[in-house]
């Protein structure tokens, strides 16, 4: 997977495993601290935010692996799509890490290799 080396590599295999603790992909964001959270309290609802918590080595290598993806042009595609939304660099790169652990817990479901997908011909 492009932006993954052997550290980083290393780091989710040792706390994600082969992924089958986990049920679903957003689960697994969950637990990097990559979805995002509603704060709330009594009828005051304040929309989604970036969670505090979470697995911050995790979180961190993810994070990472998103900001060195990004001469990978499948990533940098969906950063700049980001970008145009209004977002951050940081929301960006956030919201390109939450895409990528959909696609690694895909791997470890699998057991199939990263292949980066081809564009549909008209």
């Amino acid at each position: 997977m492009p932006g993954i080396g052997v550290r980083t590599a290393a780091v989710l295999l040792t706390t994600v495993g082969d992924g089958t603790s986990f049920p679903s992909a957003a689960h697994l964001a969950s637990y990097a601290g990559l979805a995002p959270a509603t704060r709330q309290s009594g009828s005051s609802i304040h929309g989604e935010h970036a969670p505090r918590g979470g697995n911050r080595q995790l979180k961190r290598a993810m994070f990472l692996s998103a900001f060195a993806a990004l001469h990978d042009p499948a990533s940098r595609t969906y950063y700049d799509r980001c970008r145009a939304r209004g977002k951050t660099h940081t929301q960006a790169l956030l919201r390109l890490a939450r895409h990528r652990i959909s696609v690694l817990f895909a791997m470890l479901r699998d057991g199939t290799f990263y292949e980066p997908r081809t564009p549909r011909l008209a």
